[in-house]
């Protein structure tokens, strides 16, 4: 299986009908992307791809992960997305159920400050403060 490129430039109607195709013949395809703006692009080709798949009852699922490349002789961090297919009869993968409980969810606080992310327990998940 090749591995597709997406840039910014890229048609997402087009990408999609690739992943669609891609997807049908060989169960995955592998995305390569370098970029927030090719990224974006790509996230939107497999959005498109699953509404064009989901009426054959194919699912599909993207899986990022990150990857080193090397651009004129520069090493880069590439996103990696495959997008491959989970059919409604697959198995499922339960998560724990206090990771999908939302009142656990309501009890965190996340703060950003240049690029640093912190999450922490909230006094009151009722008060929210604006970070300044």
């Amino acid at each position: 299986m090749g591995l597709l490129k997406v840039s910014s430039r890229s048609n997402p109607n087009a990408v999609a009908g690739a992943f669609a195709g891609i997807v049908r013949e060989q169960g995955r395809a592998e995305v390569q992307v370098v970029g927030a703006g090719a990224l974006n692009q790509a996230v939107k080709a497999a959005a498109i791809a699953r509404s064009m798949l989901a009426a054959q009852g194919i699912d599909l699922v993207c899986i990022p992960s990150f990857t080193e490349i090397e651009i004129d002789g520069e090493p880069r961090t590439a996103m990696q997305l495959v997008v491959e297919r989970r059919d409604r009869g697959a198995e499922t993968v339960t998560l724990d159920p206090q990771l999908t409980d939302a009142s656990a969810v309501a009890d965190l606080r996340v703060e950003t400050t240049a690029g640093d992310l912190a999450v922490e327990k909230a006094v009151d998940p009722l008060v929210t403060k604006p970070l300044l």
